[in-house]
């Protein structure tokens, strides 16, 4: 397959995909053998008018990236999040140089401009295809300066950009569904490469659980308000684990059944998961595959959620509750609190589709495929 060049514009808030770029460059060195070399941007060092710039041109300095793949004679370029820095400019760059180009989409920003489909406090599919004005005449990025630039310049390069990607690749079949429902030029061959566990809990510990884990940025779309009100009605104390523009107010709406850690470590979430009883995902929107959920599977932890997206996917029916059905999750909570069997089966289903030699066998399957 030869060696491997992988994009990706690190966004101003850090986060999952940030860290599943890191697994599957991971997986590429470790698992398929490949010598794989990361060219990162970060949109925190760029500006926002340098951003917006670079979202109206389609990107910037595409030749440091013909220069890469010349350098490294990667025969692939994985691309992750191309906005703002790098473009269509810089997958056209890539092909030029000889190399073939994979697109991998975390989320819905081929049309959506926040790319999570949230927006005013529920979901969102306004707009679609290139009609991104539902979008700019309600500013759903920021003011309606900000949310005109990204609505141009997606709608002005969405299809050059897709002329250039020669595989699309997402980590559900979820997202791949919404995406077409949205109207995105991704062709019926899409394919499913999912986020790879690097460990796996040697059993479910959740028997001993002392409380429910909520994980993840404290952001509206989360739902964490609606996760501390269903732990609430089931009796559950809560630890949540992060931070964001929500933290002030979710402090002064909890009550001493819930406990903040603020933003931690690998190392220390992992400690954390280890004492919890259950996991607690009420996200108001369809996230394409919530990594919280994946990583708490595979430390053994049942997991409740809403049935949104790719929790669809991973997760039985039955510790699944409406978004907002705050009775419903509340239920779902109690049941699976110190679950353990639950914790077992999780951990077994993780196992099964997030595996190194899994995901490792669908990600050869994309790049032999592209010869």
């Amino acid at each position: 397959m030869g060696p491997l060049l992988v994009l990706h514009n690190r966004y101003r808030t850090t986060g999952g995909e940030e860290r599943a770029v890191d697994d599957l460059l991971w997986l590429a060195r470790e698992h398929l053998g490949l010598e794989a070399e990361l060219l990162a941007r970060d949109s925190a060092a760029l500006g926002r008018s340098r951003a917006a710039v670079a979202l109206l041109r389609g990107g910037l300095d595409a030749d440091d990236v013909a220069a890469a793949v010349r350098r490294t004679g990667a025969r692939i370029v994985h691309a992750h999040n191309v906005h703002p820095s790098f473009g269509w400019r810089a997958l056209a760059a890539a092909r030029e140089a000889g190399a073939r180009v994979v697109l991998h989409l975390h989320n819905y920003r081929l049309v959506c401009a926040v790319g999570t489909c949230f927006t005013r406090g529920e979901d969102c599919t306004r707009c679609h295809g290139r009609n991104t004005l539902p979008g700019v005449r309600i500013a759903c990025r920021g003011d309606r300066v900000e949310a005109a630039v990204y609505g141009a310049g997606l709608a002005v390069w969405q299809r050059r950009l897709a002329d250039c990607v020669d595989a699309f690749v997402m980590p559900g079949r979820a997202g791949i569904e919404r995406l077409r429902a949205l109207g995105a030029p991704v062709g019926e061959d899409v394919a499913v490469v999912g986020p790879v566990c690097r460990s796996f809990a040697a059993r479910s510990r959740a028997g001993d659980g002392g409380y429910a884990l909520v994980a993840g940025r404290l952001a509206v779309e989360k739902g964490v308000e609606d996760a501390l009100a269903a732990c609430a009605r089931a009796g559950v104390e809560v630890v949540v684990a992060g931070d964001g523009p929500e933290a002030a107010r979710l402090h002064a709406l909890a009550g001493a059944s819930v406990r903040f850690t603020g933003r931690v470590d690998a190392g220390r979430l992992a400690e954390l998961r280890a004492g919890a009883g259950v996991a607690v995902l009420a996200s108001r929107c369809a996230e394409v595959m919530p990594l919280a959920a994946v990583e708490a599977m595979a430390d053994g932890l049942p997991v409740t959620a809403t049935r949104l997206g790719g929790t669809t996917e991973i997760l039985p029916a039955e510790d699944l509750a409406a978004p907002g059905d705050i009775e419903g999750l509340a239920r779902v909570i109690a049941a699976r609190f110190r679950d353990a069997e639950a914790g077992e089966h999780a951990l077994a289903r993780a196992r099964e589709r997030f595996a190194p030699e899994r995901v490792a066998a669908e990600l050869r399957a994309v790049y032999e495929r592209l010869g």
